[in-house]
């Protein structure tokens, strides 16, 4: 899929609508009592020996190196240019064949590569779940922290954005759906290789991540994950193809962005009897990922372990399509 620099923000609106994803993240993803390691921190760019660069180019236009900063004890990564998938496999003893792609969140400005990435990618892998971590392209921000904070404020300042719709949204992601086709195809190329099934590939996004998921369940052709996960993100209705994948939902009551929009891609699921799941947590706000709460939101990832298990994909021999047959 080819793209051009206007591509990456087709709107205001949803520019405005990603950086709010970014912002209410920042102010509810973590309990108050670690309010004060909300400071961005720049670091070194992390060693990531086993990230495997996907081929789709770099970002088109971009000037602004990739960099990395610490916030909330955990890493994010900012202005990346080139995408790459990095691999968790599960020990041969227990690994079940499924395979998942975990796309982490950030707005399309930052990614929460800890937090939204690599411990979901571990706790998968512990269940015998092979993980792959989409580190995938992002829209440029200021290289000097400083100016990225300042940047984000201003945006925050605007007020709540108009939520766009999903067709509108799909249609500035051409370079993230092209990263998750080419993580797709790389698994499946080398599938034998990393102990999966092709057939048994699903996908699960967080926030912005969860926008590319159902971006590329809905439009990322040869893509076609077998199973999907919304980890708090938008709910919007949308047209259901007859062969839409079986949906986990996890939403919090109290999430500052997607929580009183209504339910309309539950609704949507369900109207085209296709399988679904939906946890509408009373609390956890918004971006509680992987964290530990006192909430039961906390829960979600259980919760999503006990789902795949029903569809069969914890087992050897499962088949992505248990339920739905």
């Amino acid at each position: 899929m080819t793209s051009t620099p206007r591509a990456l923000l087709r709107t205001a609106a949803f520019a405005h609508a990603a950086a709010w994803l970014f912002a209410l993240a920042g102010l509810s993803a973590v309990p108050a009592a670690r309010a004060q390691d909300d400071a961005m921190v720049p670091i070194a760019i992390p060693a990531q020996p086993d990230a495997i660069e996907l081929g789709t180019g770099a970002l088109p236009g971009a000037g602004t190196a990739e960099s990395w900063h610490r916030q909330y004890e955990r890493v994010f990564a900012r202005n990346v240019t080139v995408a790459t998938l990095t691999p968790f496999l599960p020990d041969p003893a227990k690994a079940t064949g499924t395979a998942v792609i975990v796309a982490p969140g950030g707005g399309f400005r930052t990614l929460s590569m800890e937090n939204e990435g690599w411990d979901v990618a571990r706790a998968l892998a512990d269940r015998g779940v092979a993980a792959f971590v989409l580190k995938y392209r992002l829209n440029q921000t200021p290289a000097d922290m400083d100016a990225f904070a300042q940047s984000m404020r201003e945006m925050f300042a605007g007020g709540p954005p108009r939520r766009p719709d999903p067709a509108e949204a799909i249609a500035g992601l051409g370079p993230q759906i092209a990263d998750a086709r080419a993580a797709f195809a790389l698994v499946r190329a080398r599938a034998d290789e990393w102990g999966v099934d092709p057939q048994r590939i699903g996908m699960v996004g967080f926030s912005a991540g969860a926008m590319l998921t159902m971006a590329t369940t809905l439009a990322g052709e040869e893509a076609k994950p077998a199973f999907i996960a919304n980890i708090y993100g938008p709910l919007a209705p949308v047209a259901v193809p007859a062969d839409a994948p079986p949906l986990f939902i996890a939403l919090a009551a109290d999430d500052g962005l997607f929580a009183n929009s209504g339910f309309g891609l539950v609704e949507s699921w369900r109207a085209a009897k296709r399988p679904v799941e939906f946890h509408f947590y009373e609390q956890g706000g918004h971006g509680f990922g992987m964290y530990p709460k006192t909430t039961t939101s906390t829960g979600w990832f259980d919760a999503y372990v006990r789902w795949l298990a029903m569809h069969g994909l914890l087992d050897r021999d499962g088949r992505a399509t248990a339920a739905a047959d």
